[in-house]
């Protein structure tokens, strides 16, 4: 990573955001069929999905940065970890949210002991207690050693969020059939459509979100850093 003095989210990373949010607001909301059971509430399931998958992104890049970390002991990837475990519970919460909410008229409850709730519920636990630990470790090394080592047990539970609905037959309904020779896409093309258009919008939100979070988190430590000079060179 370059030096956090000449970082800075690109300018074009805004529009294109809002490019994405309006063309998946569209296809949506007006290009997407309305499903024949559910009706107008199924359309929360977009972004629904799409929230879902920022969290593993969000998640993935807690992983990543983790390891980097660990073999090149810089801090840069450590504020990474920091800004993308702040943005994937973020995402979790508006998962679980947007899940209660298309839950409710679907099966007639807010919330159930469903294997892919359950899971989904004790990633988010798991990574609001990444952050509690972080918040709770003094000494920037220990910090970032621990907390990079947290971050990569924690990501285990994962794969294990996205293979619940097919391992123990939840209420989840398998969207991507991968049962067979290829695999199978339950839903009208159109649909998959919107789906991929929800996908790409939220992640490119999520993207200028992490960006700015991430130069915010460089200017911190440099900040912290910069303090702490300061009161060495008073004493």
């Amino acid at each position: 990573m370059r030096d956090s003095r000449s970082w800075h989210p690109p300018r074009w990373l805004g529009p294109l955001a809002i490019a994405g949010v309006v063309l998946a607001l569209y296809m949506a909301l007006l290009y997407a069929p309305e499903e024949r059971t559910m009706g107008v509430v199924q359309r929360i399931f977009y972004f629904h999905v799409g929230a879902a998958y920022n969290a593993y992104l969000a998640f993935f890049l807690v992983f990543l940065s983790g390891v980097a970390y660990l073999v090149r002991k810089r801090w840069q990837w450590d504020a990474l970890a920091q800004s993308a475990g702040e943005s994937g519970v973020v995402f979790t919460a508006l998962t679980l949210i947007s899940g209660a909410l298309w839950a409710r008229p679907a099966w007639n409850a807010w919330w159930t002991w469903d294997p892919r709730l359950t899971t989904t519920l004790i990633m988010g636990f798991m990574y609001v207690a990444y952050l509690l630990i972080r918040a709770g470790i003094d000494g920037e090394e220990r910090r970032a050693r621990v907390a990079s080592v947290y971050g990569i047990v924690c990501f285990l539970n994962v794969p294990l969020v996205h293979y619940s609905a097919k391992w123990w037959r939840g209420l989840h309904p398998i969207v991507i059939d991968t049962r067979g020779a290829r695999p199978v896409l339950n839903m009208d093309p159109a649909m998959a459509w919107a789906l991929l258009a929800a996908v790409v919008g939220m992640t490119l939100v999520h993207a200028y979100v992490l960006a700015h979070r991430f130069e915010l988190e460089l200017l911190a430590v440099r900040v912290r850093r910069l303090k702490e000079r300061l009161h060495l060179s008073t004493e």
